[in-house]
Protein backbone atom coordinates (compact mmCIF):
# COMPACT_ATOMS: atom_id res chain seq x y z
CA UNK A 1 0.00 0.00 0.00
CA UNK A 2 1.56 3.29 -1.05
CA UNK A 3 1.40 6.47 0.99
CA UNK A 4 0.81 9.67 -0.92
CA UNK A 5 2.61 12.44 0.95
CA UNK A 6 2.45 15.41 -1.37
CA UNK A 7 -0.32 17.87 -2.06
CA UNK A 8 -2.50 17.04 0.93
CA UNK A 9 -2.73 17.62 4.65
CA UNK A 10 -3.02 13.86 5.40
CA UNK A 11 -6.49 14.37 6.88
CA UNK A 12 -7.09 10.63 7.19
CA UNK A 13 -4.03 10.13 9.43
CA UNK A 14 -5.69 10.63 12.77
CA UNK A 15 -6.15 9.13 16.17
CA UNK A 16 -8.86 9.60 18.76
CA UNK A 17 -6.99 12.42 20.52
CA UNK A 18 -6.08 14.19 17.29
CA UNK A 19 -9.28 14.20 15.28
CA UNK A 20 -8.74 17.51 13.51
CA UNK A 21 -6.52 15.93 10.89
CA UNK A 22 -3.07 17.16 12.04
CA UNK A 23 -0.27 14.65 12.32
CA UNK A 24 0.73 13.68 15.82
CA UNK A 25 4.33 14.69 16.54
CA UNK A 26 6.64 11.71 16.51
CA UNK A 27 4.50 9.55 14.22
CA UNK A 28 6.68 7.33 12.07
CA UNK A 29 5.15 7.67 8.60
CA UNK A 30 6.89 4.53 7.43
CA UNK A 31 4.67 2.39 9.67
CA UNK A 32 1.38 4.30 9.42
CA UNK A 33 -1.38 2.30 7.73
CA UNK A 34 -4.09 4.27 5.99
CA UNK A 35 -7.45 2.56 6.05
CA UNK A 36 -8.16 2.26 2.33
CA UNK A 37 -11.66 1.04 1.74
CA UNK A 38 -12.81 -1.33 -0.96
CA UNK A 39 -15.83 0.55 -2.35
CA UNK A 40 -17.33 -2.69 -3.62
CA UNK A 41 -17.24 -4.39 -0.22
CA UNK A 42 -20.49 -2.92 1.10
CA UNK A 43 -22.75 0.13 0.81
CA UNK A 44 -21.08 1.51 3.95
CA UNK A 45 -17.61 1.16 2.41
CA UNK A 46 -18.78 2.81 -0.80
CA UNK A 47 -20.31 5.68 1.16
CA UNK A 48 -17.07 6.18 3.11
CA UNK A 49 -14.88 6.11 0.02
CA UNK A 50 -17.14 8.59 -1.76
CA UNK A 51 -17.10 10.91 1.23
CA UNK A 52 -13.30 10.87 1.33
CA UNK A 53 -13.02 11.39 -2.43
CA UNK A 54 -15.45 14.29 -2.55
CA UNK A 55 -14.09 15.90 0.61
CA UNK A 56 -10.56 15.84 -0.74
CA UNK A 57 -11.84 17.12 -4.07
CA UNK A 58 -13.31 20.09 -2.23
CA UNK A 59 -9.94 20.78 -0.60
CA UNK A 60 -11.21 20.21 2.94
CA UNK A 61 -9.70 18.22 5.77
CA UNK A 62 -11.91 16.28 8.17
CA UNK A 63 -12.05 19.03 10.78
CA UNK A 64 -12.96 21.67 8.20
CA UNK A 65 -15.79 19.60 6.78
CA UNK A 66 -16.93 18.77 10.30
CA UNK A 67 -17.11 22.46 11.06
CA UNK A 68 -19.26 23.01 7.99
CA UNK A 69 -21.85 20.44 9.03
CA UNK A 70 -21.65 20.90 12.81
CA UNK A 71 -19.92 17.70 13.81
CA UNK A 72 -16.38 16.66 14.77
CA UNK A 73 -13.59 15.79 12.41
CA UNK A 74 -13.43 12.49 14.26
CA UNK A 75 -16.96 11.63 13.16
CA UNK A 76 -16.08 12.42 9.55
CA UNK A 77 -13.08 10.11 9.85
CA UNK A 78 -15.16 7.31 11.37
CA UNK A 79 -17.64 7.46 8.51
CA UNK A 80 -14.85 7.60 5.92
CA UNK A 81 -13.32 4.46 7.38
CA UNK A 82 -16.67 2.62 7.64
CA UNK A 83 -16.49 2.56 11.43
CA UNK A 84 -19.63 4.64 11.88
CA UNK A 85 -22.96 4.39 10.09
CA UNK A 86 -24.14 7.79 8.81
CA UNK A 87 -27.60 9.10 9.57
CA UNK A 88 -29.97 10.68 7.07
CA UNK A 89 -29.55 14.10 8.71
CA UNK A 90 -25.75 13.79 8.46
CA UNK A 91 -26.07 12.84 4.78
CA UNK A 92 -28.33 15.76 3.95
CA UNK A 93 -25.90 18.16 5.61
CA UNK A 94 -23.05 16.64 3.62
CA UNK A 95 -24.92 17.21 0.38
CA UNK A 96 -25.53 20.83 1.32
CA UNK A 97 -21.91 21.46 2.35
CA UNK A 98 -20.26 19.68 -0.59
CA UNK A 99 -22.84 20.59 -3.23
CA UNK A 100 -23.26 16.95 -4.20
CA UNK A 101 -26.85 17.19 -5.47
CA UNK A 102 -28.33 14.57 -3.16
CA UNK A 103 -25.61 11.95 -3.62
CA UNK A 104 -25.29 11.10 0.07
CA UNK A 105 -29.02 11.41 0.73
CA UNK A 106 -29.55 8.70 -1.89
CA UNK A 107 -26.69 6.51 -0.70
CA UNK A 108 -27.70 6.56 2.95
CA UNK A 109 -30.85 4.55 2.23
CA UNK A 110 -28.73 1.70 0.88
CA UNK A 111 -26.33 2.01 3.81
CA UNK A 112 -29.08 1.83 6.41
CA UNK A 113 -30.79 -1.08 4.70
CA UNK A 114 -27.48 -2.95 4.76
CA UNK A 115 -27.55 -2.72 8.57
CA UNK A 116 -30.68 -4.84 8.73
CA UNK A 117 -30.19 -8.55 9.47
CA UNK A 118 -29.01 -10.28 6.32
CA UNK A 119 -32.03 -12.57 6.25
CA UNK A 120 -34.37 -9.55 6.42
CA UNK A 121 -32.79 -7.37 3.73
CA UNK A 122 -34.49 -9.07 0.78
CA UNK A 123 -37.91 -8.58 2.37
CA UNK A 124 -37.17 -4.91 3.13
CA UNK A 125 -36.27 -4.39 -0.52
CA UNK A 126 -39.50 -6.00 -1.72
CA UNK A 127 -41.54 -4.15 0.92
CA UNK A 128 -40.17 -0.86 -0.45
CA UNK A 129 -41.44 -1.81 -3.93
CA UNK A 130 -44.87 -3.08 -2.91
CA UNK A 131 -48.07 -1.37 -3.99
CA UNK A 132 -50.18 -3.18 -1.37
CA UNK A 133 -49.14 -4.48 2.05
CA UNK A 134 -51.44 -6.72 4.10
CA UNK A 135 -50.13 -7.84 7.48
CA UNK A 136 -51.38 -9.66 10.55
CA UNK A 137 -49.33 -9.19 13.71
CA UNK A 138 -49.84 -11.23 16.86
CA UNK A 139 -47.51 -9.66 19.41
CA UNK A 140 -46.10 -6.38 18.11
CA UNK A 141 -47.03 -3.34 16.06
CA UNK A 142 -45.89 -3.74 12.45
CA UNK A 143 -42.43 -2.23 11.86
CA UNK A 144 -43.63 0.44 9.42
CA UNK A 145 -45.97 1.82 12.10
CA UNK A 146 -43.61 1.71 15.07
CA UNK A 147 -42.43 4.85 16.84
CA UNK A 148 -38.69 5.23 17.31
CA UNK A 149 -38.84 4.59 21.06
CA UNK A 150 -41.05 1.53 20.63
CA UNK A 151 -38.73 0.18 17.92
CA UNK A 152 -35.72 0.76 20.16
CA UNK A 153 -37.33 -1.19 23.00
CA UNK A 154 -38.26 -4.06 20.69
CA UNK A 155 -34.84 -4.26 19.03
CA UNK A 156 -33.02 -4.02 22.36
CA UNK A 157 -34.45 -7.40 23.37
CA UNK A 158 -31.98 -9.03 20.99
CA UNK A 159 -29.09 -7.32 22.83
CA UNK A 160 -27.42 -6.14 19.59
CA UNK A 161 -24.13 -4.27 19.63
CA UNK A 162 -25.40 -1.88 16.91
CA UNK A 163 -28.76 -0.91 18.39
CA UNK A 164 -28.63 2.69 17.13
CA UNK A 165 -27.96 1.49 13.58
CA UNK A 166 -30.82 -1.00 13.70
CA UNK A 167 -33.23 1.66 14.97
CA UNK A 168 -32.10 4.05 12.22
CA UNK A 169 -32.62 1.30 9.64
CA UNK A 170 -36.14 0.62 10.88
CA UNK A 171 -37.00 4.32 10.74
CA UNK A 172 -35.56 4.45 7.21
CA UNK A 173 -37.95 1.68 6.15
CA UNK A 174 -40.84 3.92 7.06
CA UNK A 175 -39.89 6.51 4.45
CA UNK A 176 -41.94 4.59 1.91
CA UNK A 177 -45.02 5.99 3.68
CA UNK A 178 -43.86 9.53 2.83
CA UNK A 179 -43.93 8.99 -0.91
CA UNK A 180 -46.32 10.80 -3.21
CA UNK A 181 -47.88 7.36 -3.83
CA UNK A 182 -47.31 5.27 -0.68
CA UNK A 183 -48.39 1.63 -0.59
CA UNK A 184 -51.90 0.83 0.58
CA UNK A 185 -51.50 -0.78 4.01
CA UNK A 186 -54.05 -3.13 5.54
CA UNK A 187 -52.95 -3.89 9.10
CA UNK A 188 -54.69 -6.30 11.44
CA UNK A 189 -53.33 -6.41 14.99
CA UNK A 190 -54.16 -9.01 17.58
CA UNK A 191 -55.48 -7.20 20.65
CA UNK A 192 -52.48 -8.63 22.52
CA UNK A 193 -50.23 -6.20 20.66
CA UNK A 194 -52.05 -3.31 22.34
CA UNK A 195 -51.82 -4.76 25.83
CA UNK A 196 -48.25 -6.07 25.78
CA UNK A 197 -46.17 -3.35 27.50
CA UNK A 198 -43.11 -2.59 25.40
CA UNK A 199 -40.68 -0.23 27.09
CA UNK A 200 -42.53 2.12 29.43
CA UNK A 201 -46.15 3.31 29.74
CA UNK A 202 -45.05 6.55 28.10
CA UNK A 203 -43.65 4.63 25.12
CA UNK A 204 -46.86 2.64 24.79
CA UNK A 205 -49.04 5.74 25.04
CA UNK A 206 -47.13 7.40 22.23
CA UNK A 207 -47.17 4.21 20.15
CA UNK A 208 -50.94 3.89 20.42
CA UNK A 209 -51.37 7.59 19.67
CA UNK A 210 -49.20 7.05 16.61
CA UNK A 211 -51.49 4.25 15.44
CA UNK A 212 -54.45 6.59 15.71
CA UNK A 213 -52.58 9.23 13.70
CA UNK A 214 -51.63 6.68 11.06
CA UNK A 215 -55.26 5.58 10.88
CA UNK A 216 -56.14 9.07 9.66
CA UNK A 217 -54.13 8.53 6.49
CA UNK A 218 -56.41 7.21 3.80
CA UNK A 219 -53.85 4.66 2.61
CA UNK A 220 -53.59 3.03 6.07
CA UNK A 221 -56.36 0.82 7.47
CA UNK A 222 -55.87 -0.58 10.97
CA UNK A 223 -58.15 -3.22 12.47
CA UNK A 224 -57.88 -5.02 15.79
CA UNK A 225 -58.73 -8.68 16.23
CA UNK A 226 -60.29 -8.73 19.71
CA UNK A 227 -59.68 -11.38 22.32
CA UNK A 228 -63.31 -12.46 22.17
CA UNK A 229 -62.90 -13.46 18.52
CA UNK A 230 -61.54 -16.69 19.95
CA UNK A 231 -59.81 -19.10 17.58
CA UNK A 232 -58.98 -17.71 14.16
CA UNK A 233 -57.26 -18.55 10.87
CA UNK A 234 -53.81 -17.28 11.87
CA UNK A 235 -53.16 -19.03 15.15
CA UNK A 236 -49.91 -20.21 13.51
CA UNK A 237 -48.52 -16.67 13.79
CA UNK A 238 -47.88 -13.38 12.04
CA UNK A 239 -47.57 -13.05 8.27
CA UNK A 240 -47.32 -10.31 5.65
CA UNK A 241 -48.47 -10.35 2.03
CA UNK A 242 -46.99 -8.00 -0.56
CA UNK A 243 -48.63 -7.21 -3.90
CA UNK A 244 -47.00 -5.36 -6.76
CA UNK A 245 -48.12 -3.54 -9.86
CA UNK A 246 -46.36 -5.91 -12.27
CA UNK A 247 -44.71 -8.70 -10.26
CA UNK A 248 -46.13 -11.81 -8.55
CA UNK A 249 -47.38 -11.41 -4.98
CA UNK A 250 -45.26 -12.61 -2.06
CA UNK A 251 -45.92 -13.93 1.42
CA UNK A 252 -43.45 -13.39 4.24
CA UNK A 253 -43.26 -15.18 7.58
CA UNK A 254 -40.68 -15.36 10.37
CA UNK A 255 -39.51 -18.01 12.75
CA UNK A 256 -37.28 -17.57 15.78
CA UNK A 257 -34.09 -16.68 13.90
CA UNK A 258 -34.93 -15.96 10.25
CA UNK A 259 -37.54 -14.92 7.72
CA UNK A 260 -39.02 -16.70 4.71
CA UNK A 261 -40.51 -15.31 1.49
CA UNK A 262 -42.39 -17.25 -1.13
CA UNK A 263 -44.24 -16.47 -4.35
CA UNK A 264 -45.79 -19.94 -4.49
CA UNK A 265 -49.32 -19.36 -5.89
CA UNK A 266 -50.94 -21.82 -3.51
CA UNK A 267 -49.32 -20.22 -0.47
CA UNK A 268 -50.25 -16.73 -1.67
CA UNK A 269 -53.85 -17.83 -2.22
CA UNK A 270 -54.03 -19.48 1.20
CA UNK A 271 -52.62 -16.37 2.88
CA UNK A 272 -55.17 -14.17 1.09
CA UNK A 273 -58.00 -16.42 2.25
CA UNK A 274 -56.79 -16.42 5.84
CA UNK A 275 -56.33 -12.65 5.82
CA UNK A 276 -59.85 -12.13 4.51
CA UNK A 277 -61.18 -14.27 7.36
CA UNK A 278 -59.12 -12.28 9.87
CA UNK A 279 -60.53 -9.01 8.56
CA UNK A 280 -64.05 -10.40 8.82
CA UNK A 281 -63.49 -11.43 12.44
CA UNK A 282 -61.76 -8.16 13.41
CA UNK A 283 -63.42 -5.02 14.66
CA UNK A 284 -64.29 -2.37 12.11
CA UNK A 285 -61.83 0.46 11.54
CA UNK A 286 -63.93 2.77 13.72
CA UNK A 287 -64.38 0.20 16.49
CA UNK A 288 -60.67 -0.58 16.37
CA UNK A 289 -59.82 3.10 16.87
CA UNK A 290 -62.15 3.17 19.86
CA UNK A 291 -60.47 0.12 21.38
CA UNK A 292 -56.98 1.56 20.81
CA UNK A 293 -58.08 4.78 22.51
CA UNK A 294 -59.61 2.89 25.43
CA UNK A 295 -56.48 0.79 26.01
CA UNK A 296 -54.32 3.91 25.75
CA UNK A 297 -56.38 5.68 28.39
CA UNK A 298 -57.14 2.84 30.77
CA UNK A 299 -54.01 0.69 30.60
CA UNK A 300 -51.33 3.28 29.99
CA UNK A 301 -52.77 6.24 31.86
CA UNK A 302 -53.45 8.58 28.97
CA UNK A 303 -55.81 11.44 29.75
CA UNK A 304 -57.28 14.13 27.52
CA UNK A 305 -55.03 16.74 29.08
CA UNK A 306 -51.93 14.78 28.00
CA UNK A 307 -52.76 15.00 24.33
CA UNK A 308 -51.21 17.57 22.08
CA UNK A 309 -53.60 20.11 20.66
CA UNK A 310 -53.74 19.92 16.87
Amino acid sequence: MSLRLSGCAYPWLRNESNADGRLTPGVNLSVVRINELDPSASPLDFYGSELRRLREGAGLNQAELGGCIFCTGSLIGQVETAKKVPTRDFSERLDAALGTDGTFSRLVGLVLRSQLPTWFQAFAEMEARAAYISTFQTQLVYGLLQTEDYARAVLATGMPSNLDDLVAARMERQRILERARPPLMLVTLDEAALHRPIGSPEIMREQLRHLLRCQQQRWVNIQVLPYDAGEHTALDGSFTALRFEDDPALVYTEDLISGHMTANPETVREAALRYANLQAAALSIEESAELITRVMEERYGDHPGDRAVA
